[in-house]
């Protein structure tokens, strides 16, 4: 197969135009609010997002933030509990240091004004599956993601140095002589215009939405996986994404996240017969780890005959289900469902990327002048698994680490007039590319053959596929957002299902029907593409 474009889209860097700043930013989860904050202490910080500052996974991040901070627990534990969940591929060395500053940072996120529940006057410290300790802290019940942002969002508004760009689609980065310089942009209208930068931090989220079931929101498309990819960027892990076990499962409705609170309060999981199964299949049941739980599920929906188990809360106080989970509450109201008397319909669905960009502890990227932070950077910090609610805190670490690191090297852009495209092919004259059909049909391709539970057979069917699709989409020049995520799609895609079937064992997320052991002795390691 022939290498797949540089850039998406054909330019000639002196006829568009062009801004500069000290730090580029691309993505505002978050990994890329907090990286501003920091930056934008001492440098100009541009802060560019795909949608406004409100569309990303960290808004509708539900369970929590994990922060040893109860006076019975430790830092010790809460590592223990990461590195279990990881399966013996996670980094020691950046799980301590994540965990430990992790906790500084959430106790700074209390002193900015954060509203995380209370109870008599204390932080609510909640348990969730794989945490040996209850060391979650919610905001609001269920929307602790939307007040983390709602509060960083405060501070950049307030940081006179940072400037934020919304509906901003970034089509790639552009490098000039190795050294990552800025990126090229499109505004809403398609028009290109470019950023030179002395420093890039890529804080863009996963790539939930190149599955057919996912809690992801429309923009978690995997575009800075891509961008970063195609700048000659180093990708690790890529064959670990998480599947979280309980999305909302009903026709017409968005697969929401069924919080793994939910479990941690109590709820049971059921299948059609009533029958509660998940003691069948791990001593903690429901709160098993994510990969294990999402595995039964689809193994129990398979034995029953059926679509969905369902998420039992009717056992539980009313009054205290309502008030502990109100967005949970409205959402399912809204399609007659009372979760204090109703079993819930739910299924797995993808919901992490826990693989990504390769980097260090500094959110280093193997291309200079690139740094990445939050869900599409990978420090190994969560293994071959990502234990829950360690993502907001891990988000909150990698963006101050990486704009600290930023700072110290910012180095002007060389002058960027000699940097052109002209490799894409103009689509006049041939047969139009349906974008909303063939997403449908990728979506539903990696949603079967490299979903929950894997296998050769469906791996190498996805690779020909995908690579099929890709000759014809991958050359070709769109000009709207719909086609350029297309094409990242296909690019992401095509690296995950690869790396997982390179991958011969079962680990973590990673499951595979024709290999279910682990192989420590020639897969305790990681991949890099």
């Amino acid at each position: 197969m022939p290498l797949p474009p540089r850039y998406l889209v054909n330019f000639d860097a002196r006829r568009i135009p062009w801004r500069s700043t000290d730090v580029l930013i691309i993505g505002g989860g978050v990994a890329g609010l907090r990286a501003a904050v920091e930056a934008g202490k001492r440098a100009r910080v541009l802060l560019v997002m795909k949608k406004s500052l409100h569309d990303s996974n960290t808004e509708w991040a539900q369970g929590g933030v994990a922060a040893a901070l109860d006076r019975g627990d430790s830092i010790a534990s809460h590592v223990r509990d990461t590195l279990d969940a990881g399966k013996g591929i996670a980094n020691a060395r950046v799980v301590r240091t994540v965990i430990k500053e992790g906790a500084q940072r959430v106790k700074e996120l209390i002193a900015w004004g954060t509203q995380f529940d209370r109870s008599s006057g204390e932080i609510r410290f909640a348990r969730e599956g794989g945490h040996s300790r209850a060391r979650i802290l919610h905001a609001h019940g269920d929307a602790t993601g939307a007040e983390i942002a709602r509060a960083l969002i405060e501070r950049v508004r307030a940081q006179p140095n940072v400037e934020v760009l919304e509906n901003a689609f970034v089509l790639d980065l552009v490098v000039k002589s190795g050294r990552c310089c800025g990126a090229l942009v499109a505004g809403p209208d398609g028009s290109k215009s470019g950023i030179a930068s002395a420093a890039t931090i890529l804080a863009t989220g996963g790539c939930g939405q190149i599955f057919r079931e996912t809690t992801n929101p429309e923009v978690a498309t995997g575009d800075g996986l891509a961008i970063a990819h195609r700048a000659g960027a180093e990708l690790e892990d890529m064959e670990f994404v998480q599947f979280h076990p309980t999305a909302l499962y009903i026709a017409g409705a968005a697969r929401a996240l069924m919080s793994e609170a939910v479990r941690g309060e109590g709820a049971l999981l059921r299948d059609r017969l009533k029958r509660r199964f998940m003691p069948d299949y791990h001593p903690d049941a429901e709160l098993a780890p994510r990969d294990t739980v999402s595995r039964a599920i689809v193994r129990q929906m398979r034995a029953t005959n059926d679509t969905q188990v369902y998420l039992d809360l009717t056992h539980l106080p009313a009054t205290k289900i309502r008030e502990r989970f109100p967005g949970l509450a409205k959402l399912c109201r809204s399609f007659g469902l009372d979760i204090a008397r109703d079993p819930i319909p739910v299924r797995p669905a993808a919901h992490y990327m826990v693989g990504g960009v390769k980097t260090d502890l500094l959110g280093r990227t193997s291309l200079s002048g690139l740094w990445a932070a939050g869900e599409c950077g990978c420090a190994e910090f969560h293994g071959a698994n990502r234990l829950g609610s360690n993502s907001l805190l891990e988000g909150l670490v990698t963006g101050v680490r990486a704009a600290n690191d930023a700072l110290r090297h910012l180095k002007p852009p060389p002058a960027l007039s000699a940097v052109r495209n002209a490799s894409q092919t103009a689509p006049e004259g041939q047969p139009p590319v349906d974008v909303v059909d063939l997403r449908a049909s990728l979506k539903a391709l990696m949603w079967r053959e490299v979903g929950v539970e894997r296998d050769g057979d469906g791996l190498r069917r996805a690779i020909q596929t995908i690579d099929f699709w890709k000759k014809y989409v991958l050359p070709r020049e769109f000009s709207s957002v719909p086609g350029w995520e297309l094409q990242n799609m296909l690019t992401i895609s095509g690296i995950i299902a690869k790396c997982a079937l390179a991958r011969e064992e079962s680990r973590g997320t990673h499951y595979r029907t024709d290999f279910p052991e682990t192989d420590d002795k020639k897969w305790k390691r990681h991949q890099v593409v």
